[in-house]
């Protein structure tokens, strides 16, 4: 039987190469250019009629046309005669809508679900997906789908290269309790969440729930880093709480704007994050959780 063989997408080329290497599969080629018009081609220069697709592509900046991408691909590789299609997806856009919460809105995450498996995607693999009020990802999607976390090699990167003090983890809201959490036991420490408490009508202060911060050195968990607003806002706070130092991490680092700017000049010791979406501080690979959960489930078929 042929090894599976791995395509990256415009967003996942550089991640496809480092997980072939790993996995010991096939690396294919794929073309993918923009007409003048802004139309989209695509050429797949591989044989993949009988044999299982794992298509790399993280949709992030433009995420609409990364999506166009990736059902044009889907959809093209089914017909080329795959006999699965795998997505690995890293960074999944649209996951933050996945309720109504105004009456007549779209709810984006379940639409994007329902179109990639419209289009034949057999299976798929994300990282730290933002699961807020959806407990499971197998909530949303109805063909096998798993969710790999990032976090634990993150914290484990900042504990090999900051000088940690009674270090403690730091969710900077309830949603990301559940990076928090995983952190700390990957680093055998305690973890608190951020909450904003109203004092007056003009005055809101942020504290710990429980945690006392003052003295420790303090590692941030959370999903995203988009605008920098909200990490920031939770690095200026730890720091009036007395901590020693704060570090920001996050899987996956949009980083509008001038987000690293903020979040610095807020005071962070520095940043960390993961390869899903590329940028100045993902120093931290998922290639290999990625790899891992392939070569269990797919390289041993």
């Amino acid at each position: 039987m042929a090894k599976p063989i791995i395509f990256g997408g415009s967003r996942g080329k550089v991640l496809a190469v480092k997980i072939a290497k790993l996995t010991g599969f096939e690396l294919g080629e794929v073309i993918v250019k923009s007409f003048p018009d802004g139309e989209t081609y695509i050429r797949f220069m591989n044989d993949v009629k009988g044999r299982d697709v794992i298509l790399v592509n993280s949709v992030h900046h433009k995420p609409n046309d990364i999506l166009v991408e990736l059902l044009f691909e889907i959809e093209t590789l089914k017909d080329l005669g795959a006999k699965r299609v795998i997505g690995v997806i890293p960074y999944f856009a649209y996951a933050r809508q996945d309720t109504r919460f105004n009456p007549g809105e779209v709810v984006s995450f379940e639409i994007v679900a329902r179109m990639l498996e419209r289009a034949g995607l057999d299976e798929i693999y994300t990282v730290d997906l933002h699961l807020h009020r959806v407990r499971d990802i197998s909530e949303i999607f109805k063909i096998p789908a798993y969710n790999l976390t990032a976090v634990r090699d993150l914290v484990k990167y900042v504990s090999k290269h900051y000088k940690l003090e009674k270090p403690l983890i730091i969710g900077p809201d309830e949603e990301a309790e559940q990076w928090a959490k995983i952190a700390a036991e990957t680093l055998g420490v305690d973890y608190d969440v951020l909450e904003k408490k109203r004092i007056s009508a003009e005055e809101v202060v942020i504290e710990a729930r429980t945690a006392n911060v003052r003295g420790r050195d303090v590692i941030i968990v959370d999903d995203i880093i988009s605008t920098g607003g909200t990490m920031a806002e939770a690095v200026k706070a730890l720091k009036g709480l007395g901590a020693r130092s704060v570090v920001a991490t996050c899987t996956h680092a949009l980083l509008v704007g001038e987000a690293l700017y903020k979040i610095l000049r807020a005071g962070a010791e520095g940043i960390v994050a993961s390869d899903t979406i590329p940028s100045p501080v993902s120093y931290v690979s998922v290639a290999p959780i990625i790899a891992n959960a392939l070569m269990r489930r797919v390289g041993k078929e």
